[in-house]
């Protein structure tokens, strides 16, 4: 039976993990960092660049540079329209009133450039766990709407993947502090210190 995964998809940088015995571990990528980058690049030789090496370039190929894909995933245009002009890449309105980015003409979905950085930390849990992976559970924030989180859940099937749940952060947080903390009682604050949002969280 194949390994379930764990899978921090951050605005900046996300994380993967598998459990091994009662403890995770977070796997090393490709590039042998902790954290991959949120990042997915369209040069115009086609070929697509996803985590640090899309990064790694994205001061030189700004236009084509996804990043934050996650600050639109789900969300209609009217609500996006202003972090659209904070971006160096185009975001712009699709069909049903949702944001998409525009590279060469070409409209991408968030879900699409989220589904790619799933790809990556996957490929990097298979080479680490040498056997296929299909089995996911993403966390998101706590604010995020049925939209988001239905988007967030399209995302893993684009990438392939069977999204077992789609757990809050501070509850995936408040678990894994529960693990080793059974049989008490407690109110626990949670603080998501993230590269692109901060949340804070109370689990009683």
């Amino acid at each position: 039976m194949s390994k379930s995964v764990g899978i921090d998809l951050g605005t900046t940088n996300s994380v993967i993990a598998v459990l091994e015995g009662d403890e995770p571990k977070v796997v090393v990528n490709a590039e042998g960092g902790r954290t991959t980058p949120s990042v997915v690049a369209y040069p115009e030789d086609g070929e697509r660049l996803t985590g640090q090496v899309a990064k790694r370039q994205a001061v030189m190929n700004p236009e084509r540079t996804i990043s934050s894909a996650k600050r639109f995933v789900g969300r209609k245009w009217g609500e996006v329209s202003g972090e659209a002009d904070q971006m160096t890449f185009k975001v712009t309105r699709g069909d049903g009133d949702v944001a998409r980015f525009e590279v060469d003409g070409k409209k991408i979905s968030p879900e699409e450039v989220s589904a790619q950085v799933l790809r990556k930390l996957v490929a990097d849990a298979e080479d680490y766990l040498g056997e296929p992976v299909k089995d996911v559970v993403i966390t998101v924030p706590a604010y995020f709407n049925d939209s988001q989180r239905q988007a967030t859940k399209d995302a893993g099937k684009i990438a392939g993947l069977n999204v077992l749940r789609i757990v809050n952060e501070p509850t995936a947080a408040a678990l894994a502090y529960g693990l080793a903390n059974t049989g008490k009682t407690q109110k626990v604050l949670v603080f998501d210190l993230g590269g692109g949002t901060f949340d804070v969280s109370v689990l009683d």
